[in-house]
């Protein structure tokens, strides 16, 4: 945050001047007019020196023009008084030149002073402020009779307007004419009592307002009464006076309590210690203690002591009507001593997480005979849902029953309670509700009694809804752990409660309460801040309707102390010139300010003018600065203001003249920035830095040289050069004061020697104390310790080693608490010998420096070993377990413990302490430490650390609960959570699982518990939903899913799912891998257990042995073996099954073949066996079977049939080509024979017969005829068997209806276009038509005897006529050896 800060009446830069400006600036003029005369002085014995210095050496008068001595004495009489005129002129001249420039300066300065005064004025009326008062009310005693005077400053802008209160009321002068009198004049207010009375003792108070705030200033007035005279004071403020009282005593507050946090439930004390004279034990003091300006009086929960030297205030039972400005007054003889500390506290945990705070402040109005009207005042609510109402409860007195009065949360912050008994007396209470849960109870109310009152306290307020958000908020510095907050009050007040003030650490996302009860005013102090740290804070508005919106959140503020500006610099000293320019130094303000310095700047002139100029408009952070464009010759005079965060501090005086000449000595210049450092009665010692210019030369050493204040006579205090640029001085007289300078020495001789040092007065601060080495008892560490005499909130401890700071060093770690620094070594080894030094900065030189021998650092190394050594010997080492609920309880067990012993848990190297969210105990009886964690989340990985002190010994487990171990933990945790949430509503008190039954159906099961008739109950597989034949029954307690066939496709994801309004739960069971192993294992038992011995079945292909059994899938684990061995699926030997039963395929059997089978079925455990033996007779009958199937297959493979082509029906007109064609197939060629009405086919002209190939019959009649109407078919044959097909052709003439073809009625004549086949052959529909009446029915030709004719052979078939065969029918299968019968061929 730097920035360019320059002097406030340039306007670059403003500043609040909250003292008289005129007065201190004219302090300063008068200073720097005093020192301007001294520097006259120096500059006239400069300029004196330097004129010696210059002068030209004497003229050397030749032999031949000497004189005589009488001419010489002569000529020396008269040129030295000649010369002693001339000085005598000189120093004239100079004197009145030197009082003609003071004066001149005076009547400049004077005009300045007025013309910055103006300026000031001008600009302060510019500066928009918020009021103070520079003069606050003080507390006044008077006597009865006699007038008192408040009065007071208040300064702010625009100028602020006072009002003044007694006790809270408005003081008008109009009320009582003639007993106030208000008076406001140049910015001082006063408020005039005359002839005061005992009802004036009161708390008065001043508010000042204007458009940038409100402030208050409160004083008290107590009004005595003489004795004797009248009646005491009713007020119960100040009783009787007496002859020993308490108010006569001498009493001075020593330690105070200061700002306190509570917890509600807990307790709490406030406690003054102070010094009383006399110190009387049966008379002690008056003292009253008031909470928020209202005055306590002793109850249960209010407890007050005093005597012994200390006043207490005990708070037994914390709640939050407890919280605000507590003040202790003790009536003294001079008046009251008083002291004020803000108490907090805050709200206990939450008995359901998420729940609001409890409310406060419950108080009855409009007490009657049977209501009353309950407000209270809401809880703050930062982090947890908003509150949606509350309920209301009430006990009558005597009884422990609370009683709730509504059933229904009341959104506003009152309820009107009736139904009281009248007489009775009731307490309330109020409890605040939100979507977590309900809150706390709020402490109960005072007694209240139902009965008709002529008077009771009335609620105040009738607007309706929240306030308005409150305007802009600031937050400014304060100290180093709290930060004042205003703000502007909202637009609409509304019967304004009060305000909640929340913050928030500046990256951080949650918010935490200031403050845990409304605040009235528009001002707070925010305390218990961490120091440096930045913070936002925001600010609601409360009333009985609810908490306003939030304001804006103010600009984020770093906790430090509040600032001011520097002191000036001073010892301005020259290190260089060139002839051009000079190079300055100059020492750093003694007072800092509260704020680090980060910025110089510096002023310069010419020695005989009034006018400063300004060298750097850009701050100069180190105090040392070269100044360019100087002129040679000249004399110069500088002066330097530091400058902070707060501004730019008062000028220094000015420098005493520098003359700009170049340095040209081959001697180094003067060293610089001279301090000291451990000074005590007879030591200190002197630190510089090496001089800018060193001469021809480096700079090879140092001397330093010392003279007593006052004396001109320096000894130099080495006899040889110090390379360093220390020096321990020594042989000092305690309470002399010494000044000291340093001369740096080259080569070439010694130096000019620097700016005397301010003198320093050998003598230790009070209470001064040295660095002590020592050895931790705890952890043996190795440290110097130091504490300081006296600090300030800006103090630093800045360790060095052989005086050059430490800093980051990672062999030592620098720690401070509070007035005691300690720095620790981290591994001490004899690099860690020398001499270690401490400065506590913004002090008057507290510091010490210590020496570390070897011998020393041996002793302390053996005392670490010792203190180290010991340990606690453990049973077993931190070690973790998950609990119910998810908790998980860190614990280790040691053999012995006592009951002094002392631990600590330590996380990622973070102390962790019993509170919200863990809690640590131990069991002294048992050895058992623990640490049971309520939320384990990510945020809980790492490290977990066991330290534990038990006497002497110590011990430490360490556990790393990172990576893979960590995530195992967080999976339990969060599993062992979400189990205990899940049972919270319906749940499966047994998820999936399966079972096999005895017919292998496999049924997927569970178990439900808390289910009710309406929760309902789905399956899924993969996400869609399975609808079983009967619907799950929940209310049995168990449901199960029937799978059965169960196989390989019943792979995959199920689901269930449990639900109604009282939560959800699911079950998934992953049929899948070892899972679906286990299944067919289960199947495979069962149905081993079921399955029959093998039997023989023989089929074509070979010998078949089969195993019937309850349920068979090919996933079983079966094995076949043969003599033992192992059978494996192939051509020769096939395997499969069906779901009934195994079976093993013996394909073209041999004698190689026989012997003894066996099947193996294997559950994963037991082995089922089922055996057969295939030799003997056995396989005799077999392979006869076999070759009698085979060759019955054969033959019916290989027998002639029609493979297609040949329609069912042909109707066709008279005249067309006829022609019925097929594919035929046998093995032989089979023989084909067509038949007519059963009469064979002869092929002619007009019937054309033919078969190519072997394999396409054909019969084509050539203009057909009605005549050739009639049933036709093919006979395929050959040695295996053969196949008989019919056609049925109708021919009808022209003109004539095409008939319906009806089949076995071989002459109906049906038109038709062309015939129907029967194969798939392109064709065209047959056209239905209406029936004919059928012709004369004919005989079937059968052959003729012809004389022309061959006679034919004697056909085997019969002579009866045989029925028609159907068509397709296949032949009777011939017996073997035994050709099939064939018909005659003519």
């Amino acid at each position: 945050m730097a920035s360019n800060v320059i002097p406030w009446y340039k306007k670059k830069a403003v500043s609040q001047v909250k003292t008289d400006y005129a007065y201190h600036h004219s302090k300063y003029v008068v200073k720097q007019q005093t020192e301007r005369k001294s520097s006259s002085k120096s500059a006239h014995l400069v300029q004196t020196q330097a004129t010696e210095a210059m002068a030209e050496p004497a003229y050397t008068i030749p032999a031949s023009r000497l004189t005589t001595t009488t001419e010489t004495e002569e000529y020396q009489r008269v040129t030295t008084n000649v010369g002693k005129g001339l000085a005598v002129i000189q120093e004239e001249l100079h004197r009145m030149r030197m009082a003609t420039k003071a004066q001149v300066e005076s009547i400049a300065i004077q005009k300045e002073v007025k013309d910055m005064m103006k300026k000031r004025g001008d600009l302060l009326e510019e500066v928009p402020r918020m009021p103070d008062f520079l003069m606050a009310l003080r507390p006044h005693t008077v006597w009865e009779k006699t007038p008192v005077k408040l009065f007071c400053t208040v300064e702010g802008n625009p100028r602020p307007i006072v009002k003044w209160y007694k006790g809270g009321a408005r003081v008008d002068p109009l009320s009582a004419p003639g007993k106030y009198k208000i008076e406001s004049k140049y910015g001082v207010h006063s408020l005039i009592i005359s002839r005061c009375v005992v009802s004036d003792t009161a708390e008065y108070c001043a508010v000042a307002t204007n458009q940038h705030g409100t402030t208050t200033s409160k004083a008290m007035v107590t009004v005595k009464r003489p004795a004797g005279v009248g009646e005491s004071c009713q007020l119960g403020l100040v009783p009787h006076l007496t002859e020993i009282h308490p108010s006569k005593l001498e009493v001075t507050l020593l330690e105070r309590f200061p700002v306190s946090f509570g917890v509600e439930g807990s307790s709490i004390k406030l406690v003054c210690t102070m010094v009383v004279v006399p110190d009387l034990p049966n008379v002690p003091p008056l003292t009253q203690w008031y909470r928020d300006d209202k005055l306590l009086k002793p109850t249960k929960l209010v407890e007050m002591s005093v005597g012994g030297g200390a006043a207490s205030l005990t708070l037994p039972q914390l709640a939050k009507d407890d919280e605000g400005l507590y003040t202790i007054r003790i009536f003294t003889k001079d008046g009251t001593a008083e002291h004020s500390a803000y108490l907090f506290v805050s709200d206990a945990p939450a008995s359901i997480e998420g729940a609001p705070g409890a409310p406060m402040s419950v108080k009855a109005y409009d007490v009657n005979s049977d209501y009353v009207l309950v407000a209270w005042k809401p809880p703050n609510t930062v982090n947890e849902a908003p509150i949606t109402g509350y309920f209301v409860d009430r006990c009558e007195a005597g009884n422990d029953t609370w009683v709730q009065c509504n059933t229904a949360p009341v959104k506003v912050c009152k309820y009107p309670v009736n139904g009281l008994s009248v007489g009775h007396s009731y307490y309330f209470r109020v409890r605040a509700v939100n979507s977590a849960g309900i809150s706390r109870p709020s402490r109960k109310s005072d007694k209240v009694t139902a009965i008709d009152a002529a008077e009771s306290e009335r609620l105040q307020g009738t607007d309706e809804g929240v306030p308005s958000a409150p305007g802009k908020v600031v937050a400014t510095r304060n100290t180093k752990s709290s930060v004042f907050v205003q703000w502007e009050t909202p637009k609409h007040l509304k019967s304004l409660m009060g305000y909640y003030i929340d913050g928030r650490v500046v990256g951080a996302k949650e918010w935490f309460p200031c403050n845990h009860k409304p605040f009235r005013h528009n001002r707070f102090v925010v305390h218990g801040l961490i120091p440096g740290e930045s913070y936002v804070f925001r600010v609601q508005a409360v009333n009985i309707f609810g908490l306003s919106e939030e304001s804006q959140e103010s600009s984020p503020i770093a906790v430090e102390p509040a600032l001011a500006t520097p002191s000036a610099p001073y010892g301005i000293t020259m290190l260089s010139c060139d002839g051009s320019s000079m190079t300055l130094a100059w020492k750093s303000p003694k007072h800092c300010g509260g704020s680090k310095v980060n910025a110089y700047y510096i002023d310069k002139r010419d020695a005989d003018t009034l006018v400063w100029k300004e060298v750097n408009l850009a701050a100069v952070t180190e105090r040392i600065c070269t100044v360019d464009n100087l002129t040679e010759g000249i004399f110069y005079e500088f002066r330097i203001q530091a400058g902070n965060l707060a501004g730019v501090g008062l000028p220094s005086a000015p420098s005493a003249p520098m003359k700009c000449d170049a340095w040209t000595m081959e001697q180094p210049g003067p060293a610089y920035d001279l301090s000291f450092s451990e000074v005590r009665g007879d030591s200190l010692v002197i630190l510089w830095k090496a001089p800018i210019y060193t001469g021809a030369n480096a700079v090879t050493g140092y001397f330093v040289d010392m003279a007593k204040k006052g004396s001109s006579e320096f000894v130099t205090l080495n006899g040889e050069p110090v390379s360093h640029h220390y020096l321990q001085v020594t042989g000092l007289q305690e309470g002399n004061s010494y000044v000291f300078r340093v001369r740096a020495v080259n080569s070439n001789g010694v130096g000019k020697p620097s700016e005397l040092s301010e003198p320093v007065s050998a003598k230790a601060l009070p209470g001064t104390t040295e660095i002590v080495a020592g050895v931790d008892e705890e952890n043996g560490d190795v440290f110097l310790s130091f504490e300081a005499c006296e600090i300030c909130e800006t103090s630093k401890f800045v360790w060095s080693k052989n005086y050059k700071p430490i800093g980051d060093c990672p062999r030592a770690t620098v720690s401070a608490k509070g007035r005691t620094s300690r720095l620790t070594f981290t591994n001490p080894d004899k690099d860690d010998l020398g001499r270690y030094s401490v400065v506590v900065t913004d002090t008057d030189g507290v510091s010490s420096s210590h020496t570390l021998t070897e011998d020393a650092l041996n002793t302390m190394l053996e005392l670490s070993y010792a203190i180290r050594h010991p340990v606690v010997p453990l049973k077993h080492s931190l070690n973790y377990e998950i609990l119910e609920k998810g908790h998980v309880r860190f614990w280790l067990q040691a053999v012995k413990l006592s009951p002094s012993l002392s631990y600590r848990f330590i996380v990622n190297d973070k102390e962790v302490t019993s509170g919200e969210g863990q809690k640590i105990s131990h069991d002294v009886a048992s050895g058992v430490i623990q640490m049971t964690v309520d939320h384990f989340t990510r945020a809980n990985e790492g490290t977990y650390t066991v330290q534990i002190n038990d006497g002497k010994a110590k011990t430490q487990s360490s556990l790393v609960l990172v990576g893979d171990a960590f995530k195992a933990a967080l999976k339990e945790a969060e599993f062992q959570r979400k189990e205990h949430i899940r049972k919270q509503g319906p749940h499966f008190s047994e998820y999936l699982d399966f079972t096999v039954s005895e017919d292998c159906t496999v049924m997927l099961t569970c178990k439900v518990a808390n289910v009710k008739k309406d929760t309902s109950f789905h399956w899924y597989k993969e996400d869609d939903e399975i609808v079983p034949e009967s619907p799950p029954n929940v209310m049995s307690g168990a449901c199960a899913l029937p799978l059965p066939l169960f196989s390989r496709k019943d792979q995959g994801v199920y689901k269930a799912v449990l639900s109604d309004d009282k939560g959800k739960d699911t079950s998934v069971f992953d049929i899948s891998g070892q899972v679906f192993d286990d299944i067919i294992n289960a199947i495979a038992r069962n149905a081993g257990a079921s399955a029959s011995e093998l039997v023989m079945q023989c089929t074509p292909e070979g010998i078949r042995l089969q195993c019937y059994m309850n349920y068979y899938t090919e996933e079983m684990k079966t094995v076949w073996k043969h003599k033992e061995s192992k059978i494996a699926s192939s051509e020769k030997m096939r395997i499969g099954g069906t779901a009934e039963m195994a079976w093993m395929q013996i394909c073209d059997p041999s004698d190689k073949e026989k012997g003894h089978y066996a099947i193996e079925i294997s559950d994963g455990v037991t082995t089922h066996t089922r055996t057969f033996d295939l030799s003997g007779q056995a396989y005799t009958d077999a392979y006869e079977e076999y070759l009698r199937l085979k060759a019955a297959a054969f033959a019916e493979k290989n027998r002639g049939r029609v493979v297609g082509g040949l329609p069912d029906v042909v109707t066709i007109m008279e005249d067309k080509s006829l022609s019925l064609t097929c594919t035929v197939w046998g093995e032989p060629t089979p023989e084909v024979t067509w038949f007519k009405n059963e009469q064979e086919v002869a092929s002619n002209e007009h019937t054309r017969v033919t078969f190519d190939g072997g394999k396409f019959a054909s019969l084509v009649i050539n203009k057909v005829t009605t005549d050739d109407s009639g049933k036709y078919s093919i006979n395929v044959r050959n040695k295996y068997g053969g196949e008989f097909v019919e056609i049925t052709v109708s021919v009808y003439r022209h003109g004539e209806p095409i008939p319906e073809p009806k089949l076995g009625q071989p002459k109906t004549a049906t038109p038709a276009a062309q015939p129907v086949p029967k194969s798939p052959a392109p064709s065209k529909t047959p056209i239905p038509a209406k029936p004919q009446t059928p012709a004369q029915s004919m005989k079937s030709p059968t052959p003729a005897s012809t004389p022309s004719s061959t006679p034919a052979p004697k056909s085997p078939t019969p002579t009866p006529k045989s029925p028609t065969p159907p068509r397709s029918v296949k032949s009777p299968t011939p017996p073997r050896f035994m050709k099939s019968p064939t018909p005659p061929r003519k």
